[in-house]
């Protein structure tokens, strides 16, 4: 601990008449929008996430909030939460260092994101979620704390140049996988007419059966993933690890490690400028709102809509991830501009306080998410047997519950029990955790 002569506070969680109260609404609303996106892998198999035929439905109600949370909530919650995240390390080292603190605060911040990594691994291998954020936050943190001092322009430029590095690898994934589809198509038509396929030709046509299996299995595997979920802990424990490897190792350092990094340094850029404070003029968070959504939208709603009308393609669903970046993020800051304005106004003060109390118990109602899931897919048996417009009572129900604990909770406590085992953890002491 620091031995600076202010004392031992030096290093201490932030006191709650320091925190960013905009900061918490953001991060409030972000919490409880991912779960949008993430409901459809908790309770169905992971491919209904980003196909609705293979699971879910795809029609009436079904494809109607498939196109919903596509148009406007696809990667943006996620993309809040990882700028925020970014503005984090900010928030996290800027008044420590103005009150002294040295390689100590270091070393808090690394023991920081190194518990950050081992929640990850137990939320995705014991409380069996592959989708979760932790373990690449961690991963991720550990690159912001010698770049925390960067200017904006030089964070957000760093930022835009790895949006266009992501960019071009799903225009090469795209390439490939059309070329792929191409020589796949006049392989069939070959032995339809009774012609026999190159070596090369049987390999393409392998490799695109291997892809099918992953992107659109068959029923006969759709019923067994199923029934493996719903034979107990332990079998759903051996279905799920392997992907939980994947996302964590191939699918990081291939997408997750890019993806996260990139919103992180626009997040730490944008706190800089203040705009997470709430402090710039309604006329920029205006302008934000109406760029942002009307690019955002605009490329989301082309996007989607060509998806559906291939009725799901895996070739149309890779040529939409070359534009996927530029529609989530100009729609991420729409986002980002609305929740400040509401923010600043003076209407719905009771929803404010409650978004800001699910926010500031953002790790805690995060790991939350994944209980009710595991309860009531898991426990009660209820995996791959809902529709996906069913899904969203469950989503209601969880929102619903959380803006209403969230700030009966802190009334009493100055943490979530998550976060207060969190800095109990990075600072090495433990913090008060109920009111005097």
């Amino acid at each position: 601990m620091s031995q600076h002569p202010n004392g031992n506070h030096i290093l201490s969680p932030v006191r709650e008449q320091q925190r960013i109260n905009n900061i918490d609404v953001l991060r409030g609303v972000a919490l409880l929008g991912i779960l949008l996106m993430n409901i459809t892998m908790m309770g169905l198999p992971d491919p209904a996430y980003w196909d609705p035929s293979g699971y879910g439905g795809d029609t009436g109600w079904n494809l109607r909030v498939f196109f919903i949370t596509s148009l406007f909530f696809e990667g943006t919650m996620r993309g809040i939460f990882s700028m925020l995240f970014g503005a984090g390390v900010i928030l996290f080292t800027q008044r420590k260092e103005e009150a002294g603190a040295g390689l100590e605060l270091a070393t808090a911040w690394y023991k920081r994101t190194i518990w950050l990594i081992v929640f990850g691994l137990i939320h995705a291998y014991v409380l069996i979620w592959p989708g979760e954020i932790l373990f690449h936050y961690g991963i991720v943190g550990m690159f912001l704390f010698p770049i925390r001092h960067a200017s904006p322009k030089r964070l957000i430029g760093f930022s835009i140049f790895l949006f266009l590095v992501i960019a071009a690898l799903n225009i090469n994934d795209s390439f490939k996988v059309g070329k792929l589809h191409e020589k796949v198509t006049e392989a069939k038509e070959i032995q339809a007419r009774g012609g026999e396929l190159s070596v090369e030709q049987a390999l393409d046509l392998e490799a695109w059966q291997k892809k099918e299996a992953i992107y659109k299995p068959d029923e006969a595997h759709k019923e067994w993933v199923i029934n493996q979920m719903r034979s107990g802990y332990f079998s759903a424990v051996r279905i799920m690890a392997p992907l939980s490897k994947f996302m964590q190792t191939t699918f990081f350092f291939r997408t997750g490690f890019l993806d996260v990094l990139s919103m992180m340094l626009l997040g730490m850029g944008l706190f800089k400028l203040r705009i997470f404070h709430g402090e710039r003029k309604w006329t920029l968070y205006g302008f934000m709102v109406l760029v942002g959504y009307g690019v955002g939208l605009t490329v989301n709603w082309f996007e989607t809509n060509s998806y559906i009308d291939s009725g799901f393609s895996m070739v149309s669903y890779f040529k939409n991830q070359q534009t996927y970046d530029l529609g989530r993020i100009f729609t991420t800051l729409g986002h980002v501009g609305l929740v400040m304005l509401l923010a600043n106004s003076n209407f719905l003060g009771f929803l404010k306080r409650s978004l800001a109390a699910v926010g500031r118990m953002a790790l805690t109602n995060y790991i939350m998410h994944t209980v009710f899931a595991t309860t009531i897919f898991g426990i009660f048996r209820q995996y791959g047997q809902w529709q996906r417009y069913e899904l969203y009572y469950l989503v209601l129900g969880i929102w619903v519950f959380q803006l209403v604990m969230s700030p009966i909770w802190l009334r009493h406590f100055k943490f979530g029990p998550l976060e207060w085992l969190w800095r109990w953890l990075t600072y090495g002491k433990k913090p008060q955790f109920r009111r005097t």
